[in-house]
């Protein structure tokens, strides 16, 4: 089981998916889809242990897909996974391989997103449903989701839902499902836990195992940019002007980040196009033509979209999502730096993305340095310099007796001198977007090396559940502190109260992994956690949308909703 050298059309795939591989660009199947693909298609239950960019995600999504009976309008394959951000990129990966499949319905179901659209999908009878635990585990309670006619469940980073707190959700929607089924559980590293888990629920499950990429290659210059999430999109246009590609690579995790960007990037005057699932072959064909032949510089791609892309002059790769292994980021940096040419592969960071970044230096042993942007100055001096030299053009070899004569006109009828009418001019010319930046447009660094000071901690008494604790108030005054670097101000958090507390069985890591995961809230914002009998106060910032309020109220933990609302605690 160990070959590596068949094709795709040695595994018993049908030419359905056969045909959708070769639009993605997907040539030969990876050592864990030679192995996998197989044994899925024979019914085995999976245990894998490999990271992401190994190709998993073909591996359990194309066998998976082939069992489908599209004729029955009901949920027949379940994966679970540990965010939105994984789930949305898996249900895009099989919406891509099961493009040729008809009538087949993929739902995406995730914490965050309106209700409403999801139980329509649900109501059609979506033959795959992708999720993550919490909002996966409500639909069951309501009803929406069934899964009397389950015939596979797969957990996909079932290490990183441990870590997050959602193992329990995990075992809760396992024991609601047929016993009858088919499970693929897939996951890094096997600790004690996923072990247990296995043992449990799986039946006489293959173990696939597969090694992750670790080399990059030497040519290529690696670093990092790392600032505030709402300023990674300003940090990416700044880092373009800074770098002047030739020719760029900018990935992103999701479709739709791909779309987003490129148009902010249009409206910068770059020639750019999008490259993700959506787009028929004949479509990724024009694309990679015209940055082959110059008519565009700036490709924004999705990891599966870029399968098989393989362009010369392509002089640096941009993450600006940070892929979630040391797999993925090798396979998208390889984009540059081929054949003994110089490469540039920079990272765009927000502080959440730090330990990421730490685990794939150690898997490539690589050294990622933070990456040198120039001040505001330099780069005012270096548009003053195009500016000057497109005028000196101008002068050079435009025709401007005609203009002459015009501003002679103006001249006579204006009260002014000849160097206000060019400075009006040039207002004019730079619109609403100012020709010189101002210190408004100053990134804010982050130093990714400073230590991670928040935390998550229980109060002292925790072990003795019924010893009484003092009221919020003064709990808050308790933790209240001088914020560290990186943390919110105390003035910018309130204090809210969890419907959940020891009664449940809850902790602070399942807290933390529900409010991160549902409200999109990173981790170092999420304040002081204390948790009493019944229910549990946390400090988190202030003025949440009402949307993700909302969506909190109905997140589950330990299979109760956290029904959050506002304390009556002054905020720290």
């Amino acid at each position: 089981m160990t070959n590596t050298n068949h094709g795709f059309d040695e595994l018993g795939l049908n030419d359905a998916f056969l045909q959708a591989l070769a639009d993605a660009g997907y040539t030969t199947p990876s050592p864990i889809q030679t192995q996998t693909i197989p044994l899925v298609l024979a019914g085995n239950d999976i245990l894998g242990q490999a990271q992401t960019g190994t190709g998993k995600t073909a591996a359990f999504a194309l066998p998976t897909l082939q069992h489908i009976e599209t004729k029955v309008n009901h949920t027949q394959v379940l994966v679970l996974a540990p965010t939105r951000e994984l789930a949305l990129q898996v249900a895009e990966s099989y919406k891509t391989y099961g493009k040729y499949l008809p009538n087949i319905r993929i739902a995406p179901i995730y914490g965050g997103a309106a209700y409403g659209t999801q139980i329509n999908a649900l109501e059609k009878g979506a033959h795959i449903v992708v999720g993550t635990p919490g909002r996966i585990m409500d639909h069951i309670k309501r009803g929406t989701l069934k899964l009397n006619h389950l015939k596979s469940l797969v957990l996909d980073e079932a290490d990183e839902m441990l870590r997050m707190g959602f193992i329990d959700d995990v075992e809760w929607i396992l024991s609601k499902s047929p016993k009858q089924k088919q499970i693929a559980l897939f996951s890094a590293t096997m600790p004690r836990a996923i072990q247990t888990l296995s043992q449990k629920y799986l039946n006489n499950e293959v173990v696939v195992k597969v090694a992750a990429t670790r080399e990059t290659a030497s040519t290529i210059t690696q670093s990092y940019l790392a600032v505030a999430h709402k300023q990674k999109t300003q940090a990416l246009h700044q880092l373009l002007e800074a770098e002047a590609p030739d020719a760029a690579i900018i990935f992103v995790n999701t479709k739709a980040a791909t779309e987003e960007l490129a148009q902010s990037l249009a409206k910068k005057n770059h020639r750019v196009a999008a490259l993700n699932g959506d787009l028929q072959q004949k479509q990724r064909e024009r694309v990679i033509s015209q940055i082959k032949s110059h008519d565009i510089d700036i490709i924004l791609a999705t990891d599966v979209a870029a399968r098989g892309l393989d362009v010369d002059r392509i002089t640096h790769v941009i993450n600006y999502d940070l892929p979630r292994d040391s797999e993925s980021y090798t396979h998208r940096i390889g984009r540059t730096g081929r054949a003994g040419r110089e490469g540039k592969a920079i990272c765009i960071l927000s502080p959440k993305d730090k330990r990421n970044l730490q685990q794939i230096q150690r898997a490539t042993k690589t050294e990622i340095t933070p990456y040198a942007m120039p001040s505001i100055d330099d780069i005012n001096r270096q548009r003053m310099e195009k500016f000057t030299a497109a005028l000196a053009d101008k002068i050079e070899h435009a025709h401007l007796v005609p203009l002459r004569d015009m501003l002679a006109d103006i001249d006579k009828q204006l009260d002014t001198d000849m160097l206000t009418v060019a400075a009006a001019l040039m207002s004019l010319y730079q619109g609403k977007t100012p020709l010189l930046l101002s210190k408004r447009d100053v990134l804010a660094p982050v130093d990714l090396n400073s230590r991670d000071t928040t935390s998550h901690s229980r109060s002292a008494d925790s072990k003795n559940p019924r010893k009484k604790r003092t009221p919020l108030a003064e709990n808050a005054r308790k933790v209240a502190r001088k914020p560290r670097k990186g943390e919110l101000a105390p003035a910018e958090m309130e204090a809210f109260t969890l419907a959940v507390g020891h009664a449940d069985k809850v902790k602070p890591g399942h807290i933390v992994g529900a409010i991160a995961n549902e409200a999109g809230i990173e981790g170092r914002h999420i304040g002081a956690i204390e948790i009493y009998e019944s229910h549990t106060q946390v400090f988190l910032p202030k003025g949440m949308p009402k949307a993700i309020f909302n969506s909190l109220k109905k997140t589950h933990v330990m299979g109760k909703p956290l029904n959050i609302s506002k304390s009556n605690a002054a905020s720290v």
